[in-house]
């Protein structure tokens, strides 16, 4: 039996609250794209390549969506292994895909879940830091989901400012994947609509070039000033699916591009819109990621924006961008687009931070134990921390990273519990900084009520996705006890925060699935 809230007067709230996300949801996306959306979910079940070409999709014979799982991170003995060391994440589209799932009714696949990603997917508050590039700020309560002798530690990291105005110029490469697959879900007139987004928030002096790939690889407009008139727009608007997908030739000529006009003193940046498909050419990854990451040293980074569902690799598009040194986002709707490339814009062009990584030192005389919630694959060996060739994550301007450890503490700790380090090279000078910061037991408050609701709704974001990809650490777990503890939360968080609305009505949506007994979104 479902379990009931604590009085009439709070279930009145909750269903409201509920309520009030839906009807938010629905007036967001009536502006949404809608034609993006299937009218029934995709079958995932194997078919012959559906875009042609000589070989598989992604070297495989289904048509299905492909995730990686990297584990689930365990519980590790402070006196045994007192250092924490991994690198810095700011994607986000493991939510957005996940989103996209429950919104078509069905769970998503567990292997598509990244918690860190969840969490990078909100805008909490943190202070910019008043000097330098980065502010670490902590705080940390009693685990309301880990047990009594848990403690829960948030450290967030915001990443200085840039205004637009003083941002460098850019030359942006645009590389688009117009392949048959691309025709799906009209996935091509919703990146038309979000690269038009991204353009309208340029300045004059910002250089815009277009390339698409089908069968092959093609240059539609080389490098052309924004101030220059509606040309790059028009290009925009005349790409159409059509073709295999040559994924490697195309990023070729984007590179190729990018490398004509590069420019040390502007943003030198490509940009990939694409489901992930290739099956002619290298259907690998391996064929370009050597490329790729000569290009990033050298000061032109990647992002890449995943596109549709059913026939899309996920795998290859996290991977692209991290040897790109730039963002993996995945755009559903129109407001994601809006999100990205014109809320975020600065973030989402200029890094200001590579190779950024974090080491948490803990005392083992007060803790006992500790876990990193999320992170999986970006472990980083801890006698590497200081090393400068070691590879890590990028962070943009004014990005916010946050990390959950649970901890364990001997009985009575009270003082020093460790220090937090972050560590990362400026752009284009490879020179490394070095921040740190210590953590206290006067950092936790006594109780989780007590904490701050963007904490205590933190750590409902953390347990739902640990829910959704099946963690050992949650396993008997009910969603509908988190949705309560969310409600809790959001009660005091402002209400136009949409971001937490629609989390509610996520969370409300996979509660319903799990009680249907419905299994999750099949991968590959």
């Amino acid at each position: 039996m479902r379990k009931t809230l604590n009085s009439p007067m709070r279930l009145l709230t909750g269903l409201l609250i509920v309520t009030l996300a839906v009807a938010v949801l629905a007036c967001i996306n009536g502006a949404n794209y809608q034609e993006s959306r299937p009218q029934h979910r995709v079958a995932m079940h194997p078919v012959s390549p559906s875009t042609g070409g000589v070989n598989p999709v992604n070297a495989q014979t289904e048509d299905a969506m492909f995730f990686e799982h990297h584990g689930t991170n365990p519980f590790i003995d402070a006196d045994l292994d007192a250092l924490l060391t991994f690198g810095l994440d700011v994607d986000t589209a493991s939510y957005s895909i996940c989103r996209r799932y429950l919104q078509d009714g069905t769970l998503p696949p567990q292997d598509a879940v990244r918690v860190e990603e969840f969490l990078n997917a909100f805008p909490w508050q943190m202070d910019c830091p008043e000097e330098g590039d980065f502010a670490i700020h902590i705080d940390g309560a009693p685990s309301r989901f880990g047990g009594e002798p848990f403690h829960l530690l948030r450290i967030g990291i915001r990443g200085r400012e840039v205004a637009v105005e003083d941002r460098p110029d850019a030359n942006l490469t645009f590389v688009v994947d117009t392949s048959g697959s691309m025709e799906r879900e009209n996935r091509l007139g919703l990146v038309r609509r979000a690269l038009r987004i991204l353009v309208e928030q340029l300045r004059p002096n910002d250089k815009v070039a277009l390339v698409e790939y089908g069968s092959r690889g093609r240059v539609i407009m080389r490098h052309t000033p924004v101030g220059e008139g509606d040309e790059i727009l028009r290009a925009i608007d005349r790409l159409q699916p059509n073709g295999s997908t040559n994924a490697e030739e195309g990023l070729v000529l984007g590179y190729r591009e990018a490398g004509r006009v590069f420019d040390p003193g502007r943003i030198n940046h490509v940009i990939l819109c694409s489901d992930g498909v290739a099956n002619v050419g290298e259907t690998g990854a391996g064929g370009i990621l050597e490329r790729i990451a000569e290009e990033a040293d050298r000061g032109i980074t990647l992002t890449t924006v995943g596109f549709g569902m059913g026939n899309y690799n996920d795998v290859l598009m996290e991977r692209l961008a991290d040897e790109g040194d730039g963002m993996y986002a995945y755009v559903d709707t129109i407001s994601e687009a809006q999100r990205i490339f014109a809320e975020c814009a600065t973030g989402t062009l200029l890094v200001i931070a590579r190779d950024a990584r974090a080491q948490i030192h803990f005392n083992p005389e007060t803790v006992r134990s500790y876990r990193l919630l999320g992170y999986e694959n970006r472990d980083i060996a801890d006698e590497d921390f200081r090393e400068d060739e070691t590879d890590a994550g990028e962070i943009g301007s004014g990005h916010r990273v946050t990390v959950l450890v649970e901890l364990r503490l001997w009985d009575g700790a009270e003082g020093d519990l460790g220090s937090v380090h972050l560590r990362w090279a400026e752009p284009g000078e490879g020179v490394f900084h070095e921040i740190d910061r210590t953590i206290t037991s006067g950092d936790l408050v006594p109780t989780f009520e007590g904490a701050s609701p963007e904490l205590r709704l933190a750590a409902c974001i953390a347990e739902t996705a640990e829910v959704l990809r099946g963690s050992h650490w949650a396993r008997e777990r009910d969603l509908d006890e988190v949705l309560t503890v969310s409600l809790d939360a959001a009660d005091e968080i402002p209400a136009e925060s949409s971001e937490v609305l629609e989390f509610l009505d996520l969370l409300a949506r996979a509660r319903d699935l799990q009680d249907q007994g419905a299994e999750p979104g099949a991968g590959g």
